[in-house]
């Protein structure tokens, strides 16, 4: 199953790790510095023109990679289960 994260993009849900408001998790200098390491490393995508709202870790082929949304993490977390309900 895929959950989709906004601008035609979606991630299979068994490689999520977590969904994440980008606001609260870059308040702390190791959040910041987190998301500042896996952009360095290429490892942060982001195809919008909107502000993202939150975030999705995953794991693809062993990496840790984030994927940025417009969607808030609430919103998101409201689809995955929205569609485990079904």
């Amino acid at each position: 199953m895929y959950l989709h994260i906004g601008n035609k993009k979606s991630v299979k849900k068994k490689e999520i790790i977590g969904i994440f408001d980008l606001d609260t998790a870059t308040v702390t200098k190791t959040g910041k510095d987190f998301i500042n390491r896996l952009q360095r490393s290429g490892a942060v995508e982001y195809d919008d023109d909107d502000l993202p709202r939150s975030f999705v870790l995953v794991v693809e082929d062993g990496k840790s990679k984030v994927r940025l949304s417009r969607i808030s993490s609430k919103g998101l977390l409201a689809r995955v289960n929205e569609e485990t309900d079904e």
